[in-house]
């Protein structure tokens, strides 16, 4: 059974392999026609903006580990 097992990974690792290439000779047909290629930017990522938030979204919140707004500790 172990040789199967070894079969498979080596048949997993040459398919990574072969997506790899794609991906780079994607990669480099972009850069030559002046594309800029997104790297080292997986999908889903979600860019936040620096810019403040609304205060009005933290209006009746505690603040976390200080307790409850306008009341003090004992």
């Amino acid at each position: 059974m172990a040789l199967q097992d070894d079969l498979t990974e080596v048949k997993r690792n040459l398919e990574e392999l072969a997506r790899s290439i794609i991906r780079l000779e994607q990669t480099l047909t972009q850069q030559r026609e002046g594309t800029p290629a997104a790297v080292g930017r997986p999908e889903g990522l979600v860019t936040i903006s620096d810019d403040p938030y609304d205060s009005s979204l933290w209006i009746d919140t505690d603040d976390e580990g200080l307790g409850a707004r306008g009341r003090r500790a004992p």
